[in-house]
């Protein structure tokens, strides 16, 4: 789950990362109270969407007066933000961050990742901030400092000062980016977090140390126990189709194509994605319904593959272990009953009660296309797709 710069900021600054003065905004005449708050002299106005590259597509401005800010903030609420980071449809910016300038001396880069392969905490940091780390590995690779922390141990101070030596810091800059990283690590480590970045962390011609950005993603299957972070979901900027699946206890990725897909385990869920490029088609989505799905679950993926406009065929690929294919069968014979299917559906069921829930759905005396094997159902909902598409 990914949260706004401002919330990312208020996280961060209890841990103790210093960040600059600032308030949100959710109108013009408030962004423009922001900046009088500020002082009424020059601010930076930023829009609040879940995505990167917001400067470059317009959504950052320093502004000189509260007058400025009213305006570019006029221009800027309701608007839909394009970014590199974004897809075609963009993201609406719907609140604002105003925030006190910054006299900049120098950029940095900081992250805390998740680094699977050595299952630890990664830091990687640069010396050349402001880049997106795609584009600082691209140009500049030996720029970027990697720091792998030992969870028995966690983030050692010696660790903290190497790093800033690498960075190239001095003087009384050292202290500072040693207190920046322990509270970014905790942050991290205390909040079931997957990511927290700043870019740019700045250091200032006083000499000081400012996080001038910041971003935060949480572990979502740790939300029950982070309520605190739970609750700053902004659900505004989410695909709509993923948020309901959230909302329902569905694993969701909506997708390009037009092959709604409805299948237990996430590797049998690329497996039948394969399948359905393999056999010509494209998927329109990725769906996990999970282990004791149960009639009203699959109901519910349903809805939640319908939810999708451009789905013309719906693919349902279970192979029952801790499911069971006649929970299934009944299902599917539910949302034909209450959602009123109007589009082809194609069915392949195998393993516990798998001959229960093909007798289901072939005594249901509905327009279901049965199939026996993954290659067949992918084929099948190919050739199921209306000719128009099938033809594009």
């Amino acid at each position: 789950m990914d949260i706004h710069e401002h919330q990312a900021k208020d996280i961060l600054a209890t841990f103790g990362v210093p960040v600059p003065k600032g308030g949100v905004a959710f109108s013009p005449e408030q962004a423009a109270f922001r900046c009088r708050e500020l002082g009424g002299g020059r601010c930076v106005v930023k829009a609040q969407v879940h995505s990167g590259g917001r400067g470059e597509a317009g959504g950052v401005k320093l502004c000189e007066s509260d007058s400025e800010v009213r305006t570019f903030a006029s221009e800027l609420l309701g608007k839909t933000l394009v970014t590199k980071q974004t897809d075609a449809n963009g993201k609406r910016v719907d609140r604002l961050w105003i925030e006190e300038a910054s006299e900049i001396a120098r950029e940095l880069y900081l992250g805390f990742v998740l680094d699977r392969k050595s299952e630890r905490i990664m830091i990687v940091a640069s010396g050349n901030g402001g880049m997106e780390i795609e584009d600082l590995a691209e140009e500049d690779p030996d720029s970027l400092v990697r720091m792998e922390i030992d969870p028995a141990v966690g983030l050692a101070q010696y660790q903290a000062r190497k790093l800033a030596f690498n960075l190239g810091l001095e003087g009384a800059q050292i202290g500072q980016m040693v207190t920046v990283l322990k509270a970014c690590y905790r942050a991290y480590r205390d909040l079931d977090a997957m990511m927290v970045e700043i870019n740019p962390l700045v250091v200032c011609k006083d000499d000081t140390l400012v996080a001038l950005d910041a971003k935060m993603s949480f572990d979502t299957n740790a939300l029950f126990r982070r309520a605190e972070v739970a609750a700053l979901r902004d659900p505004g900027q989410e695909d709509p189709r993923e948020s309901f699946a959230a909302d329902h206890g569905l694993a969701y990725v909506g997708l390009d194509g037009d092959i709604g897909c409805i299948i237990n385990g996430a590797g049998l869920a690329m497996a039948s994605m394969d399948m359905i490029q393999l056999a010509g088609g494209e998927p329109a989505n990725f769906l996990d319904i999970g282990g004791g799905a149960s009639a009203k679950r699959v109901c519910q993926a349903f809805r939640t593959v319908l939810s999708d406009g451009n789905v013309s065929v719906i693919l349902v690929n279970i192979f029952a272990g801790i499911n069971r294919c006649d929970w299934i069968a009944n299902g599917v014979i539910q949302a034909y009953k209450e959602i009123g299917i109007e589009i082809p559906v194609v069915v392949r069921l195998a393993g516990t009660n798998v001959e229960a829930g093909r007798k289901l759905i072939k005594e249901s005396g509905l327009p279901i296309v049965s199939a026996d094997t993954l290659a067949e159902a992918a084929e099948a909902a190919v050739a199921a797709r209306p000719q128009s598409i099938a033809a594009e």
